[in-house]
């Protein structure tokens, strides 16, 4: 997949929400009907969201019994992270700390039960 593939896929702001909240949910996903009803969104179109940013590399589905669960491609989101941000600043990492730090705090570690 191309970083263009990616970047026209997510320039649509329904595509972008069901990327956003995607990503929110993690690796496990949610069921296509579930993105549709937390976005007001009709079925039709929200199948073809989720092709559109399917077919990108953005997201993967899997099925659960009836239901299809889908789930950002989060190696796919480093990659064009990775793109977007090669070469970043110039030899000025003050310019990239913003960015560093976001990245350093969207993952927070998960707390285990003792």
């Amino acid at each position: 997949m191309t970083a263009l593939a990616s970047l026209s896929a997510l320039a649509h702001d329904g595509r972008l929400s069901v990327f956003r909240l995607l990503v929110k949910a993690g690796p496990d996903g949610l069921a296509a009907g579930a993105i549709a009803r937390k976005l007001a969104t009709q079925p039709n179109t929200m199948s073809a969201q989720l092709l559109v940013l399917s077919n990108a590399g953005l997201i993967g589905a899997r099925r659960e019994g009836r239901s299809i669960i889908y789930a950002a491609d989060f190696e796919r989101m480093g990659e064009l992270l990775q793109f977007l941000t090669k070469d970043c600043c110039g030899g000025r990492p003050e310019i990239c700390g913003p960015l560093a730090a976001t990245i350093n705090n969207c993952c927070p570690p998960r707390r285990t039960r003792a």
